[in-house]
């Protein structure tokens, strides 16, 4: 039996460890649950419990259909509150819940509960495909996006050979990049690209960094210098590493920083190619999109599909919405950034996705489109 725990509140993880009397493992978001159960079940058939602890019903009915997502054979949600809201348990289940769960239950009543799941299932789960609060792409969009992806692709064969040449001319290696990427209702795909960047590009990225280490720790001494507290200084909590002291708010700060890493491309990568530096430019690189579009992992215009670690930034209640709407090849905030040939903040543009969320339709997607191709020569190195 694996148990998991979708959450960050330490009392409830630790009475569920204890009902239970076994090891539970937590996450703070749904996207590594799901790559974690769908690798699990390709090993082991052993049932697997999920308790995801309530916060509100839009974040729990978007988390869970999320989670749904995965591979659920032999896997059972469970969502854990003090108290739900009799008129909302029916949206629940639609969203897959295969249990709600008072946390407040004895561990006799739990383990009850668990043991009889599996002779219940078939009668209880309602599939998520008929959960009308899952984003659904509208049929005219998706017949679009076939006729306009497999036209695309048998025009642009010739060309899409000879690039798929140069690049393998250039670097050994495989000619298609595939990454895990995040798109509506937070589903999980393989995302393809033209390889742009050498094989050894974590080794090269390294060798860049070195070179710039001297003029880097000449900056930090100096802001050390300058900057460093002392008791004299301030009376706000140090922190004391091996190599460096801190104040608890400047520690804080820095970590906010972090969060808002969404969105940040690498300016002048050492690990791009000659010919990835070209595809780049010209936006080459991202016409293996159209397999994406034609399987339906993707639309022609949408908000773009998140690496892992970016979207799980993404998981609060502000940014849900721009989950709902289907992942896209070039989208409102590209065609903004190019159209007036600055860069925008990570904030606009999560909010443009938010906004194309509410209000896609036909003729936006003509528009943006034409804009793309306008626009199509990035004037940015990145």
């Amino acid at each position: 039996m694996y148990t998991y725990y979708i959450g960050e509140n330490t009392d409830w993880i630790n009475k569920i460890s204890h009902c239970l009397n076994c090891q539970v493992i937590t996450f703070n978001n749904p996207i590594k649950t799901i790559l974690c159960i769908n690798e699990q079940s390709k090993k082991d058939i052993s049932p697997t419990y999920i308790f995801v602890e309530s916060y509100n019903k839009k974040r729990d009915l978007q988390w869970l259909n999320a989670i749904a997502q995965g591979d659920l054979k032999n896997t059972y949600l469970l969502l854990l509150s003090e108290k739900i809201a009799k008129e909302d348990i029916v949206d629940y289940l639609h969203a897959g819940t295969s249990e709600i769960v008072n946390i407040n239950t004895t561990p006799e009543d739990l383990q009850t509960t668990l043991a009889f799941l599996p002779k219940i299932k078939q009668h209880t789960t309602v599939h998520v495909q008929n959960n009308p609060r899952r984003f659904k792409l509208p049929w005219w969009k998706r017949t679009f996006d076939i006729l306009f992806s497999g036209t695309a692709i048998i025009c642009l064969s010739p060309f899409l050979i000879v690039t798929a040449l140069a690049i393998r001319i250039e670097s050994k290696g495989p000619i298609i990049y595939k990454s895990k990427r995040v798109g509506s209702n937070y589903d999980i795909f393989d995302f393809l690209k033209f390889r742009s960047m050498y094989v050894d590009a974590d080794k090269r990225l390294k060798e860049f960094e070195a070179l710039n280490q001297y003029r880097e720790e000449t900056q930090d001494q100096q802001a050390h210098t300058e900057t460093s507290p002392t008791s004299n200084q301030t009376n706000e909590t140090l922190l004391v590493a091996d190599d460096f002291i801190t104040t608890e708010k400047q520690l804080l700060k820095n970590r906010r920083k972090q969060q808002k890493n969404a969105f940040v491309k690498f300016e002048n990568d050492p690990r791009i190619t000659k010919v990835g530096r070209f595809i780049r430019k010209y936006s080459i690189d991202e016409l293996p999109q159209l397999v994406n579009i034609l399987k339906g992992d993707m639309s022609i215009v949408g908000n773009r599909p998140l690496p892992l670690y970016e979207a799980e930034l993404l998981t609060t209640d502000e940014y849900i919405e721009r989950f709902m709407a289907p992942a896209g090849l070039t989208g409102l905030w590209q065609v903004e950034k190019r159209g007036d040939q600055g860069a925008l903040s990570a904030e606009e543009r999560k909010q443009l996705d938010i906004k194309y969320a509410r209000n896609f339709s036909f003729g936006n997607d003509i528009k943006i489109i034409c804009k793309t191709f306008t626009a199509f020569v990035q004037k940015e190195n990145v």
